[in-house]
């Protein structure tokens, strides 16, 4: 038998969760934040000590040249390790949502069908018309969830098909800028 305290528990252990796991996510961003500032800082200081070693303008496109790709690894591989994160904490809240919606759905309709069996004679219409609305609603969300999962999938293959063109364009482009501003 369900209570209106199952309800509530069950309400305030998914807040906990969905708290506890954007926390995660967020710490997990902060690391990688400070991480990537460390590294900029270091990549910084080391190339401003070796452009202040060049001697002459060969020397300096050489290091241009040295310095462009991984400069751009850098960065794509930062903007890897932020999609991951959000797309674990996604992931992790959507199944959640969906434990816990198809509890309470078995819970209230668990209830529903206690209290129809007790509705008095003559009732059929409003009992037939109380389990259509809860399988249309049922449906419903299943149709949204459904085509939610559908959008976060095209956008996170869009990302990475953009990150992919992105990494292949700056490979090619860096070669050429630097050759652009030796001449």
């Amino acid at each position: 038998m369900t209570k209106p305290e199952d309800f509530a528990k069950t309400g305030i252990n998914f807040t906990l969760f969905f708290a506890n796991t954007t926390f995660d996510g967020i710490e997990r961003l902060a690391l990688l934040n400070l991480a990537a500032t460390r590294s900029a800082f270091e990549s910084y200081m080391s190339t401003l000590n070796a452009f202040l070693g060049t001697k002459d303008i060969q020397g300096l496109v050489e290091l241009q040249k040295s310095l462009a790709t991984p400069s751009l690894e850098k960065g794509m591989e930062y903007s890897r390790n932020v999609i991951a994160i959000a797309t674990e904490a996604k992931d992790k809240l959507a199944k959640e949502v969906e434990v816990h919606v198809a509890d309470t759905n078995a819970k209230v309709s668990g209830l529903v069908e206690k209290a129809l069996a007790s509705a008095p004679a003559g009732s059929e219409v409003a009992v037939a018309a109380v389990k259509t609305a809860i399988k249309s609603a049922n449906e419903a969300y299943e149709g949204l969830n459904k085509a939610a999962k559908q959008a976060a999938e095209v956008a996170e293959a869009s990302v990475a098909a953009v990150t992919d063109a992105t990494m292949k364009a700056a490979a090619v482009a860096a070669p050429k800028a630097v050759a652009k501003k030796a001449a």
